[in-house]
């Protein structure tokens, strides 16, 4: 049984009632949707409350999925979208401040998996780059960061992010690929010896 036919046989017992099996929905792909979400809010407290509004808004429409697209599209579909009306409200309301956005806590998983030994220094320029990174995504149009976090972040391929943006695949290559130019070119701008200097 393919990961699509397992999960659409989880999707008819919740149908039919049976609430274990969206408990193994919610097991099998929380840990995948929260890195996401948490990239897009950029708090993780934030993150988990857009996390359970995700799963409530997903467990009411169940009922009304007909599998025309994979359980997993469609529901990182409703968290992409979540995660992005919580930003712009946030926005709209005047809440988001410099400080917010750079205190952002992203979970990458096999970070802290180096054998080699790791100097104050290391540490101190891993930092400073990854701060750059983010801070290029922040200045990103939201559908390039998006697509990049999806494509880099939780793996997804082209065709996967295109079925949850709703946008033709070309699109979601040239989103990711400006995405990349966009870091790259910040990237190239600080040299390894001019990380410890604001940029």
């Amino acid at each position: 049984m393919s990961e699509r036919e397992c999960d659409q046989a989880l999707v008819l017992r919740v149908q039919e009632g049976d609430k274990q099996a969206f408990d193994l929905l919610i097991a099998k792909y929380q840990r995948r949707l929260m890195r996401m979400v948490s990239y897009i809010v950029h708090d993780r407290a934030e993150a988990e409350d857009v996390l359970q509004e995700v799963f409530i808004k997903a467990y009411r429409g169940l009922r009304h999925f007909r599998g025309e697209s994979a359980f997993f599209t469609w529901l990182f579909r409703i968290g992409v979208n979540t995660a992005r009306s919580h930003v712009s409200l946030k926005k709209r309301k005047g809440a988001i401040s410099a400080a917010e956005s750079a205190g952002a806590d992203f979970e990458i998983d096999g970070g802290d998996q180096r054998a080699d030994i790791v100097t104050p220094e290391d540490v101190l320029a891993g930092k400073q780059i990854a701060e750059l990174v983010t801070s290029a995504m922040e200045s990103m149009a939201p559908e390039q960061s998006i697509a990049m976090t999806l494509h880099e972040i939780d793996g997804l391929s082209y065709q996967e992010i295109a079925d949850i943006m709703v946008c033709p695949i070309g699109t979601v290559r040239s989103r990711i690929s400006h995405a990349r130019e966009v870091i790259a070119g910040r990237l190239q701008r600080v040299s390894a010896g001019q990380l410890q200097r604001r940029y």
